[in-house]
């Protein structure tokens, strides 16, 4: 077949594959409830969560200051202890007593609720100007560990529409008219399309929810990691899809699937898993960061916490692009050699022959 009817081949599995889902009412409520989702986790902790600001006073003179104050006073013996709380964010900010004044003590930001609430705005120490807080960033690797996750569990639903297939018969009447390859680069693409699609609505309601939440401070830090993080979700689900093709038509049950998808499950949780236990070693999130599984994860948030430069962020999607084409030439091969095999699970070396 010429590169123009592989083309169209692919084009029709395409249409046919979106086609399914987008007339498919679960796959609208859950996207919905991943927006709906979205939009609580920026919103509702401005609206029910705020609570009094938590300060550290230390000396008499920074604990009269804040004594009419709506704030949470906590008294500091030193300014040593009081730097060691904001630190550790058991409270927002520390107010000094310096002279016949007082000094305000912050870790990134200047806190407004606290300069606000004293009477003469006061000098104000930050003690890591670029530092993300260890609580939004721990929240923003969450997120974006958690929609890479979704949307890799996504890819399941290739392999679940190529077993149904095989099992009701219906792939023998597609590879009459549509080559195996082409079959399986349809599905890749439709459902890398729809990822796409969902991708990019994601990315422009997160800035809204943001701006909604009052986190506009966050937002500008966040931004231009929400940029790279869409290409590399994308990379990573193409990837783990030709995987979970190859899991569904290494079986001809759906009582089977799950014998073969725990190789293609592992590497779709455990980048998430390893990502949310190594967040705070700055070794293992570079090591992370290039490999092509967990790529996807771990360069967003290194770029968020500002560890890593935008050639960093280049070197690592060509990596995860290059794993890319080498894991979609293999899966050709192997869904090829065990689309039509029947009675039982093929294991890989006989698809791998087969496939020839």
């Amino acid at each position: 077949m010429d590169g123009t009817s592989f083309a169209s081949a692919t084009r029709l599995v395409a249409e046919r594959e979106i086609g399914s889902f987008v007339r498919m009412k679960g796959f609208w409520v859950g996207f919905g409830l991943l927006l709906v989702g979205l939009f609580a986790l920026a919103v509702l902790p401005t609206v029910f969560g705020g609570g009094r600001s938590a300060v550290a006073a230390v000396g008499q003179e920074a604990l009269a200051a804040l004594r009419d104050a709506d704030l949470e006073v906590r008294e500091a013996a030193d300014r040593a202890e009081a730097e060691r709380l904001v630190r550790s964010e058991e409270v927002d900010a520390a107010v000094v007593a310096e002279g016949s004044g007082v000094r305000v003590v912050a870790l990134s930001d200047p806190p407004v609720e606290v300069v606000a609430a004293l009477r003469t705005a006061p000098p104000v120490d930050l003690l890591d100007p670029s530092e993300v807080g260890q609580g939004v960033r721990q929240l923003v690797i969450m997120a974006f560990a958690m929609v890479f996750m979704m949307f890799g569990m996504g890819g399941s639903a290739i392999a679940q529409s190529t077993v149904t297939e095989k099992q009701t018969r219906i792939v023998e009447i597609l590879v009459a008219t549509v080559p195996i390859r082409a079959l399986l680069a349809g599905k890749i693409v439709g459902h890398a399309l729809l990822t796409i699609g969902q991708v990019v609505v994601l990315a422009v309601a997160a800035p809204i929810a943001l701006r909604l939440g009052g986190h506009e401070e966050l937002l500008a830090l966040v931004a231009p990691a929400i940029g790279w993080f869409v290409p590399f979700l994308v990379f990573g689900f193409v990837l783990l899809a030709a995987m979970w093709a190859v899991a569904g038509a290494a079986v001809s049950r759906q009582e089977d699937l799950g014998s073969s998808m725990g190789l293609v499950l592992l590497l779709t949780i455990g980048p998430y898993v390893a990502v949310m236990a190594l967040s705070d070693n700055a070794t293992a999130m570079a090591v992370l960061s290039y490999v092509p599984f967990s790529a996807a994860i771990a360069m967003p948030v290194r770029l968020f916490a500002q560890e890593a430069q935008a050639w960093e962020a280049v070197l690592s999607l060509g990596v995860l692009a290059g794993a890319v084409v080498l894991v979609v030439m293999l899966a050709a091969r192997l869904y090829a050699g065990s689309l039509m095999h029947t009675g039982g699970k093929v294991g890989l070396a006989k698809a791998w022959n087969r496939g020839e």
